[in-house]
C-alpha cells in the first residue's frame, strides 16, 4: 500500500473505495460535478491544499477532465499533484452499460495501472507522520461529549463551525480533518473555546 499525507481528491464513492484499498492517506469525494456548487467543500479542499497539498486522480473521460480543471481554478498548481489513470475501455461491473465514452472510471481500471499512474505522478513510499504526535482519537470526542450523548450533534456543530469546516461533515471525516491541521492541544483549546460560547 502506498502511503501519502497528500488529500487525494476523487469523483465518487467507488473511486474512494477503490483507492481505499490501495492508498493510505484522507481520500476526499467531489461528488462529481457537486464540486461545482459545494461552496464549503470547495473552501475545505483549498484549506487542505495548502496545508499537505492535493493528489488529484479523476476518471479519463471528459467529465473528468471537467472535474480536474474546476480544481485547477479554485486551487493554486503548485498545490496539486495530477495522477492521470489511462484510457482503458469497458464498463464497470456493477453498471448494466459503459460509460457515454466507453471508457472504465477509476473503479474499474485494474489496481496495477493505477498504482503505476501513482508513480508517474512521483507518489511514493513516504513516512513523514511523527510517531510521538499524540492523535486525536474517537474516545477523545466521546470524553469531550462531541459523540455518543444527547447533545452532541450540536457540540459537534459548534466546533465545525469554530474550525471553519463544512456542518455536514461526518465524525470519522473530522478526526481525519483534525489530525491533519490540529495537535491534541490545539483541539483541546478548540473544544473549551466552543464549550465558553
Amino acid at each position: 500500500m502506498i502511503k501519502t499525507d497528500k488529500i487525494v481528491i476523487v469523483e465518487g464513492k467507488y473511486d474512494k473505495i477503490k483507492l481505499s484499498s490501495l492508498i493510505d492517506a484522507v481520500i476526499i469525494e467531489t461528488e462529481g460535478f457537486g464540486i461545482f456548487k459545494d461552496k464549503e467543500k470547495q473552501k475545505l479542499i483549498r484549506k487542505l491544499a495548502k496545508e499537505k497539498g492535493l493528489l488529484v486522480i479523476t476518471d479519463s473521460d471528459s467529465a473528468g477532465f471537467k472535474i480536474r480543471s474546476f480544481i485547477s481554478s479554485i486551487v493554486p498548481n503548485e498545490y496539486i499533484t495530477n495522477a492521470y489513470v489511462p484510457d482503458v475501455l469497458g464498463k464497470e461491473k456493477r453498471k448494466t452499460e459503459a460509460s457515454k465514452e466507453g471508457k472504465l472510471g477509476v473503479e474499474g481500471v485494474p489496481s496495477k495501472l493505477i498504482l503505476e499512474a501513482l508513480r508517474k505522478a512521483g507518489v511514493s513510499c513516504d513516512e513523514t507522520e511523527n510517531k510521538d504526535r499524540r492523535e486525536i482519537t474517537l474516545a477523545d470526542l466521546y470524553l469531550d461529549g462531541l459523540s455518543g450523548s444527547a447533545d452532541s450533534s450540536n457540540k459537534r456543530k459548534k466546533l465545525l463551525k469554530y474550525l471553519e469546516l463544512p456542518e455536514r461533515m461526518s465524525t470519522k471525516s473530522l478526526l481525519e480533518i483534525m489530525n491533519i491541521f490540529l495537535s491534541y492541544d490545539e483541539y483541546k483549546s478548540a473544544v473549551s473555546a466552543c464549550a465558553g460560547e
